[in-house]
């Protein structure tokens, strides 16, 4: 005969539910002031050893912030692996742009972001678009300009 785990869970639930439990025996531990979860959460991160996955975050969050408005909105942070940041240009123009930046981009990146481990920048410019699938493809073929000998 096969147990039901469920139905013994709900029925030991059940049963418990109902039983009362007697003000006198249970004894209540009395605390000064409530702690703000603001408190809690600091201790909470600084228990875990969270600071730098936070810092991590907050750079990709306040990413206009700490580059400038106008290096923002021609790029966008993808990734943050092993100290290498990963940086995608919007055009080819830019990433080459940014490339250029790129000594004095991490400078200011590790200076308004300290928590962040950012030890080196690498910036791709945008995917250029597939020859390889679509409706009228053919096998073996190099791309759009094949047919022209």
């Amino acid at each position: 005969m096969k147990r039901d785990l469920a139905r013994e869970l709900f029925r030991s639930y059940k049963t418990a539910s109902r039983k009362k439990v007697s003000t006198h025996d249970v004894e209540r531990v009395t605390r000064d002031e409530p702690t703000s979860i603001a408190e809690t959460l600091t201790e909470l991160v600084a228990k875990k050893d969270w600071q730098s996955g936070l810092a991590e975050g907050n750079l990709f969050l306040q990413w206009p912030t700490i580059v400038g408005e106008k290096i923002a909105e021609y790029s966008q942070p993808l990734t943050l692996l092993d100290g290498c940041l990963t940086i995608q240009g919007s055009t080819t123009a830019w990433a080459t742009q940014l490339r250029l930046l790129a000594p004095d981009l991490l400078k200011t990146i590790q200076q308004s972001a300290p928590g962040a481990l950012v030890e080196e920048l690498k910036i791709i410019a945008p995917r250029s678009p597939s020859w390889r699938r679509g409706l009228r493809t053919i096998r073996g073929a190099q791309g759009p300009r094949d047919t022209y000998g």
